[in-house]
C-alpha cells in the first residue's frame, strides 16, 4: 500500500496542504504585496500544468510508463523532454511555487527547495541510474545534451 503511496503527486499535495496550513493558521501579517504574487502565481500554475500535459503527450506518443518506479520502455528525447529531462518535475515546482505566492504563505517559501531537493533524492537519481542502465549510450548523449532541471 505504501508503494503507491509514494509517488510524486502526493509528495506536491502534501508540500501544498502544509503551505496552505501555514498561511491559513501561521500567516503573521506576511504578505508578498497586493496583485503582482497574484498575477505571478497564476502564471506559475499555469505553466507548470502546461508543461505536465506536453509531457504527457510524449509519454503517451512513445507508449512508455508515466509512472516513476515503473521500468521505461523508451528514453524520451522529444517535445519538452529536449529542454528538461525532468518537466514532470519543474512543473511540480512550478506549481508549488505558485500556489505559495498566490496564497500569500511567506513562511512556506523554504518549502521549494526542500521539495526539489526530496524529488531529486527520492526519484530523480533513481529514475536517471535505471534509464542509464536500461539506455546505456542514448542516455549518456541525453545527458550531456539536456539539463537535469532547465
Amino acid at each position: 500500500m505504501l508503494k503507491y503511496l509514494d509517488i510524486p503527486p502526493v509528495w506536491l499535495c502534501t508540500a501544498l496542504l502544509l503551505a496552505w496550513l501555514q498561511k491559513t493558521h501561521y500567516a503573521f501579517g506576511l504578505s508578498f504585496g497586493p496583485v503582482w504574487a497574484d498575477l505571478l502565481g497564476g502564471l506559475l500554475v499555469g505553466g507548470g500544468c502546461v508543461l505536465i500535459a506536453l509531457a504527457a503527450y510524449e509519454f503517451r506518443r512513445h507508449r512508455t510508463t508515466i509512472i516513476p518506479h515503473q521500468e521505461a520502455t523508451h528514453l524520451i528525447t522529444s517535445g519538452v523532454f529536449k529542454r528538461s529531462r525532468n518537466p514532470i518535475y519543474l512543473a511540480d515546482s512550478l506549481i508549488l511555487a505558485g500556489m505559495i505566492l498566490y496564497w500569500d504563505a511567506v513562511l512556506s517559501l523554504p518549502l521549494i527547495p526542500i521539495f526539489v531537493w526530496w524529488i531529486e533524492k527520492r526519484f530523480i537519481i533513481v529514475e536517471e541510474k535505471r534509464l542509464r542502465r536500461n539506455f546505456r549510450a542514448d542516455f549518456a548523449r541525453y545527458e550531456k545534451q539536456t539539463r537535469r532541471w532547465l
